[in-house]
């Protein structure tokens, strides 16, 4: 059997953007075992949905080194076998524009290398939607695929019964709507009757406290990928920043009002079902360029008020 190796060594919600590409590459090579190098806690969850076979782990994140994934493939050589050095028929890069990320992935000596930085290959555009980015590099292998490829799950509405989510948090301070804000539509909710839950990592336990005090119940490092999925998709409605969790409501066709600052949503907001997703974003003539990993919340987010956000969500 072939091997298809897919590098996306990212964070949540770009796993779950790159779900499209990721089945153009199945149906572009339906025969072939389809292999995702990245994070093994996101790469499980992928595995479990059937998006891809296995999971060779790299840690994402993190710039990657140009020995990286000859050292995963050292590490765990029954992903690949052989060391990883001549086994991977066709390695596509999801990751990024390289340089760095195209080596590594050109270290393993795979029998054919795919990257936007490689020779023939379709031109880089920076202003392209992530989950068309990916999808025009693999529809140059025949591969089709789209938007309505980010879909995991589908509950009909009328057959959720869970809580409301919000996820106040995000990986870096500028897509960080302060806490108290989220704390005062938390109290909103739960004022109309709303039964409420807080999501976030392990680290993220202060602040979700802290909104969780208002009225909801506090599951901050409580749940696995697959069980916050489960989650999300048995939700209502989900209140979120621009970071993984508003992906997951992308995949489940869950209802959301997002809240963006730094990054325009026409690049990473939701791809399909826009009648669900209420988008908030504030920018004006003359701001500067965002910084999504900036150490201040952006203000292009902190113009988002609490009134933006339940307009439409209680009344």
């Amino acid at each position: 059997m072939t091997t298809v190796l897919a590098l996306r060594a990212l964070g949540l919600g770009d796993a779950l953007t790159g779900v499209p590409a990721l089945r153009g590459l199945r149906r572009a090579r339906p025969d072939a075992r389809l292999v995702l190098a990245g994070p093994p806690e996101t790469g499980a969850l992928l595995v479990a949905e059937g998006v891809v076979d296995a999971v060779l782990p790299v840690r994402g994140l993190a710039p990657l080194e140009p020995d990286a994934l000859l050292r995963a493939a050292a590490d765990h050589p029954d992903v690949l076998g052989g060391g990883g050095r001549s086994t991977v028929d066709l390695a596509v890069n999801l990751h990024g524009r390289g340089p760095q990320s195209t080596q590594a992935l050109a270290a393993l000596r795979p029998a054919r290398l795919v990257a936007y930085d490689a020779p023939s290959q379709a031109a880089w555009d920076g202003e392209a939607h992530e989950v068309e980015r990916w999808c025009a590099l693999v529809r140059g292998l025949g591969g089709a695929c789209g938007p309505e490829d980010l879909v995991l799950r589908d509950v009909p509405l009328e057959a959720r019964a869970g809580p409301v989510v919000v996820h106040p948090g995000a990986a870096s301070p500028s897509r960080r709507w302060p806490a108290q804000r989220w704390a005062q539509v938390v109290a909103a909710l739960r004022d109309a009757g709303r039964v409420v839950v807080v999501t976030g990592g392990p680290d993220e336990a202060p602040v979700c406290a802290q909104v969780a005090a208002a009225g909801a119940d506090d599951l901050c490092g409580r749940l696995s990928l697959a069980q916050l999925l489960d989650l999300v998709a048995s939700s209502p409605l989900l209140l979120s920043g621009d970071t993984g969790a508003a992906h997951v409501a992308t995949a489940t066709r869950t209802p959301s009002v997002l809240l963006f600052g730094p990054t325009s949503p026409a690049r990473w907001g939701p791809a399909v079902d826009a009648d669900r997703h209420r988008v908030l974003w504030r920018p004006r003539a003359g701001d500067a360029q965002g910084d999504p990993h900036g150490s201040s919340p952006d203000p292009v987010l902190l113009r988002t008020t609490v009134h933006d956000v339940l307009t439409g969500t209680v009344d």
